[in-house]
């Protein structure tokens, strides 16, 4: 895969991450296979801003930003903060790596331990990092709780007093206290009501525009990633389809899948109307991704070449990458219409 170049400064590179995970069977419990979810992934992250990686459910996009931290091992690949990598450390050099780099989990709720009062689970990062004395631990833990909205006294309840919502400012709360410069936002919102969605999303934006925070904001909503996010990644089958600027994409998406998932956002003038593209047949197996473009067998426009050689992920308009063959250079013979028979 071509690297993902930009003359802004990076904060996070991410090159070539792979993550499969070994499928064991017979007698012996021997590796027959492989799940391949993440697979071959690059791109980066500039600071200050907002990366939406969105896709179906199952495309990997979860397991790209729990591997970026080392919270899984990776199977290959490289991940750098700031000119320095991150995967593969050990021991101190990896403790201190962890400060600045932080995640808040899709359920705030299965993320807390019930049997503590929220601001010990808080504190708790900075406890293991001896970061200052226990009453300016006490101190950062309640600057915390007010920078996503909540107050001091909120520190000393337990997770079942409070609501989805707060729950996931408390999560917030946590990566906060440790001072980050980037933070992985695994599905923050997902689980919560509209209305709740849009106070921790403009939660977000406030703290990222006061401390200057870079976010990788994981998602399968369009219209949340649309809200929030500066340059939007789309994830498929563990690949990376498209890569833009946010207001490019929405526009005027280039790959045939993005624009799939365009064309069900709903809208909210009953009086508009947008002309749906229902894909045909499920979504293949990362147990057994289909030869050459892996969207290709549900792909409205798949042509010869496309069943048979892997688009790279290339730039076809400035600071825009897709990797489609519609859009990068196949013979005569290839270009030719693929038929598609789906069960």
């Amino acid at each position: 895969m071509e690297e993902v170049k930009t003359n802004i400064e990076n904060l996070i590179e991410v090159k070539n991450l792979v993550k499969y995970y070994p499928v064991k069977g017979g007698v012996f419990r021997r590796v027959v296979a492989q799940v391949k979810a993440v697979d071959d992934v690059s791109f980066s992250i500039r600071k200050g801003e907002t990366l939406g990686l969105v896709g179906e459910s199952g495309c990997g996009k979860s397991t790209v930003g729990h591997t970026m931290l080392g919270l899984i091992p990776h199977t290959s690949g490289s991940v750098e903060y700031d000119g320095r990598s991150v995967l593969g450390l050990k021991g101190e050099e990896s403790k201190e790596m962890r400060r600045h780099l932080q995640i808040v989990f899709q359920d705030p709720y299965a993320s807390l331990d019930p049997r503590l009062p929220v601001g010990d689970s808080i504190g708790e990062g900075l406890r293991i990092h001896r970061i200052g004395d226990r009453q300016e631990q006490f101190e950062m833990v309640q600057r915390a709780l007010k920078n996503v909205g909540l107050e001091d006294y909120h520190a000393m309840r337990y997770p079942h007093e409070f609501s989805g919502g707060q729950r996931q400012r408390i999560g917030i709360a946590r990566a906060l206290v440790m001072n980050p410069k980037f933070i992985v936002l695994d599905e923050p919102v997902s689980a919560l009501d509209v209305s709740i969605q849009a106070q921790v999303l403009n939660i977000l934006k406030a703290l990222q525009n006061e401390f200057g925070l870079t976010y990788l904001f994981v998602a399968h909503n369009l219209a949340v990633v649309e809200h929030i996010s500066d340059r939007v990644a789309v994830m498929y089958l563990g690949k990376i389809a498209e890569l833009a600027d946010r207001k490019e994409l929405f526009k005027e998406p280039l790959h045939p899948y993005t624009q799939a998932l365009m064309s069900a956002i709903p809208i909210p003038d009953p009086r508009i109307k947008r002309e749906r593209i229902i894909l045909k047949g499920d979504v293949p197996s990362p147990l057994n991704p289909p030869k050459g473009c892996r969207f290709h067998p549900r792909c409205p426009y798949a042509m010869k070449v496309c069943a048979e050689r892997e688009p790279d992920l290339l730039e076809a308009a400035p600071d825009r990458f897709v990797a489609c063959w519609l859009h990068q250079e196949h013979s005569a013979e290839e270009g030719k219409p693929l038929e598609i028979s789906v069960a």
